[in-house]
C-alpha cells in the first residue's frame, strides 16, 4: 500500500507527489505516458502576470518549479519593470525539451517516490472515503490518499473546425470513464475548454519584418536558493507582430467554420486566454491584436505564435498565418486546435483542496477550473503537503488571501466556483501590494519550515535575510548624507532636485528617483541584492504598504471567527434563501470566507454572525 497515489504527471502532479514524497510518504506518481510528464502543451514559458509571483511562491515553499524553470530556460524578463513593485513578475521561455528533462531528474532523485505508467479509470471506494485507483486493466492499487491532477485528459476531445477526434494532447489516449464514475460517487462533473496556437516552421519566418523582444540585462532567477546558471548575454531572442484588417476579414468570412462559433464546442473557453477568433468578435473595435513568436526549444526549429490559438479549420489557419507580416510564406508544422475535458465544480473542495464528497480524495489542476502551469503548480503543492497532514492527523496548510497568490487562487476557487477556466490576475488579488515577487520567501517560508517542506539551511538563509533587513534599515535611519557643492552637483548631473539640507539616507530613499545604486557612492551598503531591493521598496512604499497591512490585519480577524462545518443554516432565522442555499452547499470554514460567496449579502453575515454568538459563543 502507498500513503498516497498521484494520477497524473502534469505540472500539478509533479509538485503533489514530489512535496509527499519529500515528506517521507511512500508515493505514486501514475502517468499515462513517463515521457510527458512536464510536459507543455501550450505556451512554451513560465511565469507572466501574477503567474510569476505564483512560481516565486511555490517556490518558497519548497516546490520545484522555480528551480526547474531557472534550470531549463533560455530568456528571461521582469514584466512590468517600471511600474510599482504588486505588479512586477519575472516570465521565462522554458525550453520545451529541457524543462521535462530536469524535472523528470527531480523526481526521479526523490527516494520515496516510485513513477509507473498506467490510465486510472477509476477508484476504489468505501464508505465514502478512497482507498486506492483502479487502472484501465483492471489493476488495483492501494493507498490512504489520492491526489487527481488528470489535467485535460478526462474526456478529452480535440476540435479543429467541424471535426472531433476523442483523444487527449498530442493525440494520445484519453480517460474514457474516470470521470463519469466520479458523477456517479455524486461530484458534479462541468466540460470546459481551451486551445492552442499552430507551431510555425523557423526557416519559413522572415524576421526582419518583425520588432526583436530581447531578455533582461539584469540577472534573475524564480528560486531563492540558487544563482543564475544562464549567460545574459547570449538569451535567445522573441518577436512582436500584431494582426491586421486582412487577418480579421479572413475570421470573419469563415466565422462558422470555427468549432467554436460553429457550434461544435460543449465546454467553456479561458475568458481571459481567448481564441483569436473570440478576440475579434469580443473586441470588434480594435483594429490590431498583439502577438509574439517565441521559440519553443533551442534542439528544434518549431515557433510558437503566441496570442493566436484557434479551433479553424486548417485550410483556414493558413490563410490566417499568412496574413501576418513576417509569416507570408510560413509553415505550419502543426495545426492550432481546441480541446474540450471534463473537471469538476471546485465548490466541491474544501480549502485544503480535499473533496466535500469523498473523504481522503484531493483535486489539483485543470480538473479543478482553471487554466495554467503555474496554477496547477501551486495547487499540486497544496494538495500534496495536505495529503500528508491528512495521513498524520495533522491541520492542513490553508493560505490565506494576505498571504499568498495561491491563497487567492484556492480561496476563489472553493468560495466563488467558476464560470470558465480560471486564470490568476494581479486584480484578484486585493492585498496585492503586500503578495510581491520580492518578499514570497520573507511571507511563506516560516509556514515552510513549520510544515517541514524546506530544509534547517534554507530556513537559516531566511532569518540571516531578515537581519540584513532590520540592519540596513537601522543603518539608513541612523546615517546621513551631508549636502556639500560635489554631492549637489552630482544631483544636478543627474536632473534630481538638491536637497535643501542633509538628509537621512531613509529620507532620501523616500524619492521617487533615487536608488540605492545613486547612493553607494557616498556610503558603502554592503548587503546582498536581495537585501537592498526589500529595503528600497519598504522605504518608498511605506505609507501604501503600512495601508495595506493595516487592511489586512482586519481581515485576519475575521478570518480567525470560525464556523463550526455541523451548522444547520435552515435553523437560522431571517437569513435569505439564496444565502442560506449558498452557505449550505459551500460550508464555509469563516465568516471572512461566507463574506465572499457570491450571493451572501452583509445583512446575511450580520445575522449569521448574531446567530454564531449565540448559539456557539462565537465573538
Amino acid at each position: 500500500m502507498y500513503d498516497v497515489i498521484v494520477v497524473g504527471g502534469g505540472h500539478a502532479g509533479c509538485e503533489a507527489a514530489n512535496i509527499s514524497a519529500k515528506l517521507g510518504m511512500k508515493t505514486l506518481l501514475l502517468t499515462m505516458n513517463k515521457k510527458n510528464i512536464a510536459d507543455m502543451p501550450c505556451n512554451p514559458s513560465i511565469g507572466g502576470v501574477a503567474k510569476g509571483i505564483i512560481v516565486r511562491e511555490i517556490d518558497a515553499l519548497g516546490g520545484l518549479m522555480g528551480i526547474v524553470a531557472d534550470k531549463s530556460h533560455f530568456q528571461i524578463k521582469m514584466l512590468n519593470n517600471s511600474k510599482g513593485p504588486a505588479v512586477r513578475s519575472l516570465r521565462c521561455q522554458a525550453d520545451k525539451r529541457v524543462y521535462p528533462k530536469v524535472m523528470l531528474e527531480y523526481l526521479e532523485s526523490n527516494p520515496n517516490l516510485e513513477i509507473k505508467e498506467g490510465l486510472v479509470e477509476d477508484l476504489i471506494i468505501e464508505n465514502n472515503v478512497v482507498k486506492g485507483v483502479i487502472l484501465s486493466d483492471n489493476t488495483k492499487i492501494t493507498s490512504k490518499t489520492v491526489i487527481l491532477t488528470t489535467g485535460t485528459y478526462l474526456k478529452s476531445s480535440i476540435l479543429v473546425g467541424s471535426t472531433k477526434k476523442d483523444e487527449g494532447p498530442h493525440g494520445e489516449g484519453r480517460s474514457n470513464t474516470l470521470s463519469d464514475k466520479l458523477r456517479e460517487y455524486g461530484l458534479e462533473i462541468i466540460r470546459l475548454k481551451t486551445g492552442t496556437p499552430p507551431r510555425i516552421a523557423k526557416d519559413s519566418i522572415d524576421f526582419s519584418k518583425l520588432k526583436e523582444e530581447l531578455g533582461d540585462d539584469t540577472y534573475y532567477t524564480f528560486s531563492h536558493d540558487i544563482k543564475p546558471v544562464y549567460d545574459i548575454n547570449n538569451q535567445q531572442k522573441c518577436y512582436l507582430l500584431y494582426t491586421n484588417e486582412n487577418t480579421h476579414q479572413i475570421i470573419r468570412d469563415n466565422l462558422t467554420k470555427s468549432a467554436m462559433y460553429g457550434g461544435y464546442v460543449t465546454g467553456t473557453g479561458p475568458r481571459y486566454c481567448p481564441s483569436i477568433e473570440d478576440k475579434i468578435v469580443r473586441f470588434s473595435d480594435k483594429e490590431r491584436h498583439q502577438l509574439f513568436l517565441e521559440p519553443e526549444s533551442i534542439y528544434y526549429d518549431e515557433w510558437y505564435l503566441q496570442g493566436f490559438s484557434t479551433s479553424m479549420p486548417t485550410d483556414v489557419q493558413e490563410k490566417l498565418v499568412h496574413s501576418l507580416e513576417g509569416l507570408e510564406s510560413a509553415k505550419i508544422t502543426k495545426y492550432a486546435y481546441a480541446i474540450e475535458y471534463d473537471a469538476i465544480n471546485p465548490l466541491q473542495m474544501y480549502p485544503s483542496l480535499e473533496n466535500k464528497i469523498i473523504n481522503n480524495l484531493f483535486t489539483a489542476g485543470q480538473i479543478n477550473g482553471t487554466s495554467g502551469y503555474e496554477e496547477a503548480a501551486g495547487q499540486g503543492l497544496i494538495a500534496g503537503i495536505n495529503a500528508v497532514q491528512k495521513i498524520l492527523n495533522n491541520e492542513p496548510l490553508i493560505l490565506k488571501r494576505n498571504e499568498a497568490y495561491i491563497g487567492v487562487l484556492i480561496d476563489d476557487l472553493v468560495t466563488k466556483g467558476i464560470k470558465d477556466p480560471y486564470r490568476m490576475l494581479t486584480s484578484r488579488a486585493e492585498f496585492r501590494l503586500i503578495l510581491r515577487h520580492d518578499n514570497a520567501d520573507l511571507r511563506l517560508r516560516d509556514i515552510a519550515y513549520k510544515y517541514h517542506t524546506i530544509s534547517s539551511e534554507q530556513y537559516e538563509r531566511l532569518q540571516k535575510k531578515k537581519e540584513n533587513i532590520i540592519k540596513l534599515e537601522e543603518e539608513i535611519k541612523n546615517n546621513k548624507l551631508v549636502i556639500n557643492e560635489n554631492i549637489k552637483q552630482d544631483f544636478i548631473n543627474n536632473n534630481y532636485s538638491i536637497p535643501l539640507k542633509n538628509l537621512t539616507y531613509e529620507e532620501l530613499l523616500k524619492r521617487p528617483e533615487i536608488t540605492f545604486k545613486f547612493l553607494n557612492k557616498y556610503h558603502k551598503f554592503n548587503y546582498p541584492e536581495d537585501v537592498l531591493e526589500q529595503v528600497e521598496i519598504l522605504t518608498k512604499y511605506d505609507g501604501y504598504i503600512n495601508k495595506a497591512i493595516k487592511e489586512s490585519d482586519k481581515l485576519k480577524k475575521i478570518e480567525e471567527k470560525e464556523i463550526p462545518l455541523d451548522i444547520d443554516y435552515t435553523k437560522i432565522k431571517n437569513l435569505a434563501s439564496e444565502a442560506r442555499q449558498k452557505l449550505s452547499e459551500i460550508r464555509p470554514k469563516t465568516i471572512a470566507q461566507a463574506s465572499r460567496i457570491s450571493g451572501v449579502n452583509p445583512s446575511d453575515i450580520t445575522i449569521l454572525s448574531i446567530y454564531l454568538k449565540k448559539e456557539y459563543n462565537n465573538d
